[in-house]
């Protein structure tokens, strides 16, 4: 499989400083990435704003955590594809269906939030200020989250029943 689309225009380049960096990350990422009313717990793959949890599909959440690995920093769209895909072609337009859900599970764009933006042609980029919650916060809060995947499976047991 090559890594390069049709045309051979998109030249797809992984840059594997940036996996082992975001290896890093994710390790020590046992805290919460928050910003906005959102955190962000990468090793549990789980979006919250306040204490509901976000859903969000398993692409879109890969770009959030890129995207917030290197806040205020230009990605490019190949960068993201070959995070995102690993060793399998895609075009740019599956990389904009998953950005655009995205943006609908943020509210980008609603009452002046922005927290993905677009630069046409090269990239994206997280704006929203990011801050790192402490492991013992994160783990209160995954305890929480945990009662309220529970309850919401109860629920959903509930209504089948």
């Amino acid at each position: 499989m090559s890594n390069r689309d049709p045309d051979n225009t998109l030249p797809y380049v992984v840059d594997r400083n940036w996996s082992a960096r975001s290896a890093r990350i994710s390790r020590v990422a046992g805290h919460a990435i928050c910003f906005g009313p959102f955190r962000l717990l990468p090793l549990q793959r789980l979006l919250l704003k306040g204490d509901e949890q976000v859903r969000l599909g398993s692409r879109a959440f890969d770009i959030l955590v890129a995207l917030t690995e290197r806040p205020g920093q230009l990605i490019s769209k190949n960068e993201l594809m070959a995070r995102v895909w690993p060793g399998i072609f895609v075009v740019p337009a599956n990389l904009t269906v998953h950005v655009t859900a995205l943006r609908r599970a943020l509210e980008d764009g609603v009452n002046g939030n922005r927290f993905v933006v677009n630069v046409p042609g090269r990239g994206y980029c997280f704006t929203a200020t990011v801050t790192a919650e402490c492991a013992e916060s994160a783990d209160i809060l995954k305890q929480r989250t945990d009662v309220v995947r529970i309850r919401d499976q109860l629920m959903d047991c509930d209504e089948v029943a």
